[in-house]
């Protein structure tokens, strides 16, 4: 790997896959962390390592379809994958440092389409409506299964009447259910960062998930915090029963996406989950400014993706890096 082209692009991945990192880790550990059943650090400390060993043991097909099934090309050129993770880099960032919980994943395919437009290559649409159905879908999954996981515990044992007091069980379900999220995550958006590194050829599927997921892990530790609080305390007014659920659910239905190859939003999934149990116990969990705060970021990512995509290449090819 002697091109300095190739060089920025392994860097600029792994800074991408650092600020998804912290992007998430509300969606991931928000829930316990609200509840008081784990510290932030030491939610963020569970978060890293299992962020990495979904990225590295269960993202491959995931992987696959970014790198092979948005593009119809055999390979990418360097400065153009440079410039489709230099798009959504730029836009997660700018996203995560006014704490908007933005979808990464849509900023990222449609900034893949962008570029794709601008170079000329052709676009596998098919696999682009079938993340978008799925994007339509994943939350009302997640909404239907919350809404159902809550009714059943509250079937088996009596409704909880507060947040406070966690028992001993409450707070090994909500550590629990953060923990398998934090695996989700990783599996599920590693892809973002790693994948511009196989749609080019320069790494094998296993070594981009690999620099991906430990870009993930140190993210997570290092800027992870203000997302965290942010996700918390700002959207979420559950009890242990409810926060459960709604986590339990998310993790569901990125688990099931991830299984074919698929990707989507971790906030979209925990949000739907969350509206879900509050319908369930007849009141409403979430702070709707907060959410329509969310819903319009879930507006502006994709066409700000698609527009920066298109317009970097021609910007790299005048600074002689395409």
């Amino acid at each position: 790997m002697t091109d300095p082209i190739a060089f920025l692009l392994v860097a600029a991945a792994f800074g991408f896959a650092v600020s998804i990192g912290a992007h998430y880790t509300g969606a991931c550990m928000g829930m316990p962390y609200a509840a008081g059943a784990i510290r932030a650090g030491r939610a963020l400390l569970l978060m890293a390592p299992l962020a990495l060993v979904g990225a590295v043991f269960a993202s491959g097909a995931v992987v696959e379809t970014v790198g092979h099934g948005i593009l119809l090309t055999t390979s990418v050129a360097l400065g153009l994958a440079l410039a489709i993770v230099v798009s959504a880099l730029v836009l997660t960032s700018a996203y995560n440092f006014f704490t908007i919980p933005t979808s990464t994943i849509q900023i990222l395919v449609f900034s893949t389409v962008g570029a794709g437009l601008a170079a000329g290559i052709a676009i596998h649409w098919s696999t682009i409506g079938t993340l978008l159905v799925l994007w339509a879908v994943a939350p009302f999954a997640a909404f239907g299964l919350g809404y159902l996981f809550v009714r059943a515990a509250d079937h088996f044992r009596p409704r909880p009447t507060g947040t406070s007091n966690l028992t001993h069980a409450a707070v090994i379900g909500l550590v629990g259910v953060g923990a398998a999220a934090s695996f989700a995550m990783g599996a599920n958006d590693v892809a973002n960062a790693s994948g511009a590194l196989v749609m080019t050829g320069l790494l094998g599927v296993m070594a981009a998930a690999l620099i991906g997921g430990l870009g993930l892990a140190l993210g997570v530790l290092t800027w992870g915090r203000p997302l965290l609080k942010t996700v918390a305390f700002d959207i979420v007014e559950l009890d242990p029963r409810m926060a459960i659920s709604s986590q339990l659910a998310q993790s569901t239905v990125i688990l099931i996406a991830v299984a074919f190859g698929l990707f989507t939003s971790m906030n979209q999934a925990l949000v739907g989950a969350m509206i879900g149990t509050g319908i369930a116990r007849r009141r409403t969990p979430v702070l709707w400014k907060a959410v329509r705060g969310i819903l319009i970021g879930w507006a502006v990512g994709p066409l700000s993706g698609a527009a920066l995509g298109f317009a970097l290449p021609a910007a790299f090819r005048g600074a002689g890096l395409y």
